[in-house]
């Protein structure tokens, strides 16, 4: 991991072996005779090197990690006295700017916030999302889970191996939305929340760049009860239904674009459903399950970009077990593979493409069926699926149905087996997070 200290680490010089002079206190050396701003290829890393007097009074460093470079690099010298945190280097070339926001984009994100502390560059850097673009460009966003757990008025956000966390500023709404049911989706650095306030459904926008929640944008045709995923930077919703107690079940998508704020239509669906679950597959999106005003659905369906339209697959939930009130379908996509946690049984199957079918692949360590799949997060992380909830400690307990963890959150992981018939289960959290068990509402954000 890239690790880089400027300004609040202990400086440690690189100094030249072939300039070296004596003092009255003993020996100093130090790097002198450059004429250019050069860049050397050292190992893995680069050694970037700039000119400057033979007495430098400051010093500027960045220590670089043995796991991505090879070498201490980087010194910089200036002749001026400090100014806002910021050394003022006269008549002397700076990191160029674009080699610095390249490295300090390699930084684990929950380290950010130091670079906000360095100078107004970098916080701007932060601040203004430029440093989430870049990161997106080299393949270096990292994913974070967004939580919301019952009984807790803010949001939580996790890194992907559940190592730190952060609590989110309250969402500033009414009462209504915070005690209704809420919808959750991410595009982006943005996280979505779609709920109903007194004066109806309303969207509101967390922008993680600068830590804040913001309302809108409202979709074309407002929702709840829909279908979401995420597919690179954009967000798709499909289905629902409207705010009025009338309404009737959607038909229709769309397609939500962070960088303009704006959101599209898409074709109409082949079926309207609600309490339906949304997937990205084969860059396909995918709709899958829900019901509509003549009852449950066990068709699914995807749209096609190229024709630009819906493609329906018949009876693709046919030999799920139907429960009044149960949750929407708990499905998740690793390695390009759709997963699913029956609800009423607690088994993880795997969607085997070719024959429309599931093939089961052993029980997942946490009560899907205590709530009827209600309260259960069931996300994937690259390769990896993270279930969220209740958990079960022994085999024992499912029948008995009992909890292995209390009242508290449990969060389990496995890199999926499809030819094995049991999946391994690693234990992530260790009772470190006093949440609660039931999660309201779960979603990934890569940035």
């Amino acid at each position: 991991m890239l690790q880089i200290c400027c300004f609040l680490c202990r400086g440690v010089g690189i100094m030249s072996k072939e300039k070296r002079r004596d003092t009255k206190g003993g020996k100093s050396k130090h790097l002198n005779g450059l004429t250019k701003k050069h860049v050397t290829d050292v190992g893995k890393g680069l050694f970037v090197g700039f000119c400057g007097p033979p007495k430098p009074k400051k010093v500027r460093f960045c220590e670089v990690g043995r796991d991505e470079f090879d070498q201490k690099t980087a010194i910089l010298f200036s002749n001026q006295e400090p100014q806002d945190a910021d050394y003022s280097i006269s008549n002397n070339p700076s990191l160029d700017y674009q080699v610095e926001s390249l490295i300090f984009a390699r930084l684990p994100r929950w380290e950010h916030w130091k670079l906000c502390l360095l100078n107004k560059r970098n916080l701007n850097l932060v601040r203004s999302g430029e440093i989430f673009k870049i990161r997106r460009e080299i393949k270096s966003a990292e994913p974070s889970v967004c939580m919301l757990a019952s009984g807790e008025s803010s949001w939580w956000m996790f890194d992907g191996g559940f190592e730190s966390r952060r609590k989110l500023p309250v969402v500033p709404s009414d009462v209504c939305f915070h005690s209704g049911d809420k919808e959750s989706v991410c595009a982006g650095t943005q996280l979505l929340v779609s709920g109903r306030e007194i004066d109806g459904i309303v969207i509101w926008r967390y922008e993680l760049a600068i830590n804040k929640w913001f309302k809108g944008p409202s979709m074309r045709n407002p929702r709840c009860l829909f279908a979401s995923t995420t597919c690179g930077n954009y967000a798709f919703v499909a289905g629902g239904i409207g705010a009025s107690a009338n309404s009737r079940v959607y038909d229709t998508a769309e397609m939500y674009n962070p960088e303009t704020g704006s959101w599209e239509t898409l074709p109409r669906m082949k079926r309207r459903r609600k309490l339906c679950s949304g997937c990205f597959m084969d860059d396909r999106f995918y709709v899958v399950g829900g019901r509509n005003e003549l009852g449950e659905l066990t068709c699914g369906e995807y749209f096609d970009q190229v024709k630009n339209q819906w493609i329906l697959i018949p009876d693709m939930l046919k030999d799920d077990p139907v429960l009044t009130c149960h949750s929407p379908p708990l499905i998740a996509v690793a390695n390009n593979e759709l997963y699913s946690i029956e609800a009423s049984s607690n088994q993880l199957k795997l969607y085997l493409k070719k024959s429309n079918t599931w093939k089961p692949l052993g029980l997942v360590p946490v009560r899907a069926d205590c709530n009827r799949g209600w309260g259960v997060a069931f996300k994937s992380l690259g390769n990896e699926l993270v279930v969220i909830g209740g958990a079960l400690s022994t085999s024992s307990m499912v029948a008995s149905g009992s909890y292995g963890g209390g009242d508290c959150m449990a969060i389990y992981s496995c890199r999926p087996d499809p030819e094995a018939c049991e999946q391994t289960w690693k234990a992530i959290d260790s009772g470190r997070y006093k949440l609660s068990h039931f999660i309201m509402n779960c979603s990934i954000m890569f940035a």
